[in-house]
């Protein structure tokens, strides 16, 4: 008998720690690894699972984010599938936007009542990973849980910055701490495979994935109507008051796009020989909006690691280690090093990149860029030098920001020819 689960996937509040990339969409939107974004993952995760019932819950910039799955998620009519965006909104019972996850699924819960389900799966709209959440449905069925937690093993560095759970033989979850400090950490170890032991990765972090079944969600919302979160307040208490708690272990890739660096650093990672997330799956496929873009056409450039969307027109000399969005147009004589592209939103006629009234969107000839996020539609003129490093201070202009070392090129800025930016 099918496992009858709605998906409900959270946008995130407004995403200051993605600024700039969050300063015109929300977190869901961002674009991510050339031609998709970051909604993507925790849908297709969905489809590729079985579950075909999602609703995603926003209220910050989410413009963009409707537009994107308006495009891209149609089912047909006997499917009876949807990905439904529920925007924060004023009832009768509430005029309040949503004050955290808990109190985001609280007031979109009325939604769910025409629908025909027995367990809720939440997921956040910022991660990175590929998982089968069949496989955890069944886990938490055969557990016989109230709630299921997705956790990951962590070694120590890592456990200071995530939400730690106490797990026992049985993988149920005795006790939750969230970001422990260092000296406590011996008293979190959890009950894990010897390989991981090895590892020193004997601790277990929230994913911030949880099943409910749909009277214990309904029971814990109703039961607690001032509680805004599941991790700070609803689960702990769920915990402290001997529900089944059950903990799914997931040892594969899995990262949370919460920063700047991170953002880069999973981008980046995608042009790996084997990179940890596989976007060449035959089964499991990441789905995003079909845009019927020309191919990609390249003159003389030299190609190292490099991912190259589809629509790009390359004449430069090098890339490497970077990720080349859809509609890219980079010069002549040009090198790019460890460097985001995030592409164009459409292509400028050649009538007017030959007027030359603006710099042409992309980037122009004889620059050099590394370290460097460029938002969508950036206009980059001829002999510029754009350089992150670590040693580089946190900065903002009114065209660029420099955030954990790497300098973010704001959506729509242009950079003039000649221009300098970070390390010289």
């Amino acid at each position: 008998m099918a496992i009858k689960i709605i998906s409900i996937i959270l946008g995130g509040g407004a995403g200051t720690r993605l600024y700039p990339l969050t300063s015109q969409r929300s977190k869901p939107a961002v674009p991510i690894g050339g031609k998709y974004r970051l909604i993507d993952i925790p849908i297709s995760n969905c489809l590729n699972s079985g579950l075909k019932r999602m609703f995603v819950l926003t209220q910050y910039n989410s413009a963009s984010l409707n537009q994107h799955i308006k495009n891209t998620y149609h089912f047909d009519v006997f499917g009876r599938g949807f990905v439904d965006i529920l925007a924060a909104e004023q009832t009768p019972t509430s005029d309040k936007w949503f004050q955290g996850t808990a109190d985001a699924v609280r007031q979109c819960m009325r939604h769910l009542v025409n629908h025909d389900y027995d367990y809720v799966l939440i997921l956040s709209g910022d991660q990175l990973y590929q998982m089968d959440f069949e496989k955890l449905a069944q886990y938490h069925v055969a557990q016989k849980a109230a709630l299921t937690i997705a956790t990951i093993p962590v070694n120590a560095r890592d456990a200071t910055g995530f939400g730690i759970m106490k797990v026992n033989a049985e993988g149920m979850i005795e006790k939750f701490i969230e970001k422990p400090k260092i000296e406590v950490l011996p008293e979190w170890e959890s009950v894990v495979e010897e390989s991981l032991q090895r590892e020193e990765r004997v601790y277990l972090a929230s994913m911030g994935i949880y099943i409910f079944g749909r009277e214990v969600l309904e029971n814990m919302l109703d039961d607690d109507p001032d509680a805004t979160d599941f991790g700070k307040e609803l689960i702990p208490k769920a915990i402290n008051a001997g529900l089944r708690v059950a903990s799914y272990a997931f040892d594969d890739y899995w990262t949370d796009i919460g920063t700047i660096r991170s953002f880069f650093e999973a981008n980046i990672a995608l042009t790996d020989p084997i990179p940890k997330f596989n976007l060449f799956d035959n089964q499991k496929p990441i789905y995003t909006r079909p845009r019927m873009l020309a191919p990609s056409k390249i003159f003389g450039t030299w190609f190292n690691q490099a991912v190259l969307a589809d629509g790009c027109i390359i004449h430069a000399k090098k890339i490497e280690r970077s990720i080349i969005g859809i509609r890219s147009r980079i010069g002549e004589s040009t090198e790019i090093t460890k460097t985001v592209m995030m592409g164009n939103d459409y292509f400028e006629t050649l009538e007017k990149i030959v007027k030359q009234e603006e710099i042409p969107m992309g980037v122009g000839k004889d620059c050099y860029i590394e370290n460097a996020i460029l938002d969508k539609n950036c206009r980059i003129g001829d002999d510029v030098i754009i350089r992150g490093s670590v040693a580089l201070p946190n900065d903002e202009t009114d065209t660029y920001c420099i955030r954990d070392g790497i300098v973010v090129v704001k959506k729509g800025a242009t950079i003039p020819s000649g221009s300098r930016i970070g390390l010289i």
